[in-house]
């Protein structure tokens, strides 16, 4: 993808009807997303599979990434664009043999130590957090911001990586102040009275911090190749 991955929508089915699926991604997508992920912890293969299905062509019209979180082989069969895998998900390798090389595969990360092994193991992208308690990711506690910087410049000058995890538009200056160049923003989208304005004003504000990172340091991040 040519333009620089920075907000990155999550399409979570238990904050999301499965009916309001596609409008809801939508709407997601009009405001800006750069990479849209069907998340369904917890429902059946086949609803996933059929939610993915309609909201695909969604993503494909829109140029934007779809991203299918866990199931490598369902994603492969529906020639997603990645999968994003936890920690207790499987290796890089076993994903691999089931996607082959195209696809992005992405890694949830709980710690510095992660993000730095999910990077030398050879992931597209990371996911850093979760940096604020959220009840997206119940009971795992928040890691702070502490060590955005640091995890920015080992790993997210390599690949794009994506602070995670409690993350609204209160607290995302915040977030972008400790060093943080890429986001995740959940609940606070899908429960906004008009998603697609939230969304774009996230967006801008993201790609506002982005440019002014880059005229800061003289440097460019990675983004997808």
């Amino acid at each position: 993808m040519t333009k620089e991955p920075l907000l990155y929508c999550i399409l979570d089915l238990g904050y999301v009807h499965e009916a309001e699926a596609e409008r809801v991604a939508a709407e997601l997508l009009a405001g800006g997303a750069d990479l849209l992920q069907l998340r369904a912890k917890g429902h059946a293969l086949s609803l996933i599979e059929s939610v993915a299905r309609r909201v695909l062509p969604l993503c494909r019209t829109a140029g934007v990434p779809f991203i299918l979180n866990d199931h490598p082989a369902l994603a492969a069969a529906l020639g997603a664009d990645g999968v994003h895998l936890g920690q207790d998900d499987g290796s890089l390798t076993d994903a691999r043999a089931l996607t082959g090389n195209a696809m992005l595969i992405g890694r949830s990360t709980h710690s510095l130590a992660q993000a730095r092994a999910a990077l030398a193991e050879g992931f597209d992208y990371i996911g850093f957090g979760p940096l604020f308690p959220t009840p997206t990711k119940a009971g795992r506690p928040a890691i702070g911001l502490a060590d955005i910087a640091a995890m920015e410049r080992d790993v997210g000058a390599h690949i794009p990586a994506f602070c995670i995890g409690g993350i609204h538009p209160g607290n995302l200056a915040q977030v972008l102040a400790a060093g943080a160049r890429r986001i995740v923003m959940v609940s606070a989208l899908l429960q906004a009275a008009d998603i697609q304005a939230v969304t774009l004003a996230v967006a801008r504000i993201c790609s506002s911090s982005f440019v002014g990172a880059l005229v800061t340091t003289r440097g460019a991040k990675p983004g997808f190749t």
